[in-house]
């Protein structure tokens, strides 16, 4: 590995990595583990089309990239050249110029580094296929269901439809937070509709050399897509819903220093817009799955309000995880579900604000009142000068594009009645604070 490059090579039995030193070799059994506790042990009711393998597989490559080519490495300690080779089943498919190229547009916007992908035949079959049990009832809809707010929402709106086919929600486990992900499970669980739940795991594995992984992880949202998409086409379900409000995912930059991708992108209308199209050159008609995210057009408040619509109860909105940094993921602190100071975090209070009318959720600080040194206090004052800025169309379009069918006024109008939910948690803290 050199300062300016990570090349991971992920080798398999009948292959051999390049004669290049730089190259880093991850060993076929540490990778196969690692596929093991992301895949779980879980059964499908039916078979998996290699395309969708195909794409988890390089999810999954691309996402322990992201996290062994640490960022500070680099000269300007963000922007990376990561190559990286990973061998595909479909490979005729992959080697389609639109597939290349929008698999590479992806990962380039999800993570604003420079990818060199060489996706190249899978030789044999050692790679464990998902487990099918014919018996197993197909659900109709499939949904990633993080134990936030906006998964939880959703599922609660479906979970009250007319259809007696099961709702199927994806999981990914969050480290340490296990129990209040099943809690919020349990809040959809036992409604009309049957709902079954698909627990998978993405806790990345050391690189063995005891440092710690890069704690940025942008391809994360692309592997949760991934994961989802294939349990979709194992049930026979075109669509895969990915809940996330308008205001988080346009998550338009606060500063000039968060735009593109040194903000989360993960469900912006033009990542999604990307994967769709990568999704339609690389699958078949008869198994292909698109990706819709269902409140991209809602604020953080209407969702909340759309929950409470569902049947649920303010406390259990207040018992998700919204957090952009999980207690995994900090330092110190007395290691509550939500930080309370992260702009995610704010945007839950001012939306369970607007719902509720008030937010009793447990927060690790609060920063209107808590005395904290200013380097936790960024997202706050990020916030409090944004809001004091005019923001503009232009503003919204000269970010991260959005798709050529994108409705540009409304995407600018979630905007600002998300802005407006924010000036109101601004207006009550300035009274409390």
């Amino acid at each position: 590995m050199t300062d300016s490059s990570c090349h991971l090579w992920w080798r398999d039995p009948l292959g051999s990595p390049p004669h290049d030193g730089a190259w880093v070799s991850i060993d076929e059994h540490a990778f196969q583990r690692a596929e093991q506790h992301t895949t779980g042990l879980h059964r499908l009711p039916g078979p998996v089309p290699d395309w969708a393998e195909d794409l988890f597989r390089v999810a999954r490559a691309a996402f322990i990239a992201d996290k062994y080519a640490r960022r500070h490495r680099v000269q300007d300690r963000w922007t990376r050249r990561i190559t990286l080779s990973v061998p595909v089943t479909e490979h005729d498919r992959w080697q389609r110029p639109d597939a290349r190229t929008h698999l590479a547009t992806l990962l380039q916007s999800l993570t604003g580094d420079v990818w060199d992908l060489d996706l190249r035949p899978l030789k044999g079959r050692h790679i464990q296929q998902a487990m099918t049990d014919p018996g197993e009832e197909r659900a109709s809809e499939v949904a990633l269901f993080s134990g936030g707010l906006d998964s939880l929402c959703w599922a609660a709106t479906r979970a009250v439809a007319d259809d007696p086919r099961p709702l199927l929600l994806v999981m990914f486990r969050e480290i340490g937070l296990k129990s209040l992900q099943d809690q919020v499970y349990q809040a959809v669980a036992q409604r009309t509709r049957p709902v079954s739940l698909l627990r998978m795991d993405h806790t990345p594995k050391g690189d063995g050399t005891r440092q710690r992984l890069e704690p940025s992880s942008r391809t994360r949202g692309l592997l949760y897509a991934a994961g989802a998409i294939r349990a979709a086409t194992a049930h026979g379900v075109a669509t895969v819903h990915i809940p996330e409000n308008g205001q988080v995912a346009l998550n338009p930059p606060l500063t000039a220093a968060r735009s593109a991708a040194l903000s989360t992108r993960s469900v912006h209308p033009g990542t999604l817009h990307t994967l769709n199209t990568l999704l339609t050159a690389v699958s078949d008609h008869e198994t292909g799955v698109q990706v819709v995210n269902p409140w991209a057009l809602r604020t953080k408040g209407e969702v909340c309000a759309a929950g409470l619509t569902a049947g649920l109860d303010p406390s259990q909105l207040e018992h998700t995880l919204s957090c952009g940094k999980p207690p995994a993921r900090r330092k110190g602190g007395r290691r509550l579900a939500n930080c309370g100071l992260c702009f995610p975090c704010l945007v839950r209070r001012s939306g369970l604000l607007h719902a509720n009318g008030t937010d009793g959720t447990p927060y690790e600080a609060t920063p209107w009142t808590d005395v904290l040194p200013s380097d936790r206090l960024t997202d706050w004052r990020a916030l409090e000068r944004w809001l004091r800025t005019p923001y503009t169309r232009t503003d919204l379009l000269t970010d991260t594009p959005l798709p050529p069918d994108a409705d540009r006024a409304a995407a600018f109008d979630v905007i600002t009645r998300g802005r407006e939910e924010l000036a109101r948690l601004l207006s009550l803290t300035s009274r409390t604070g």
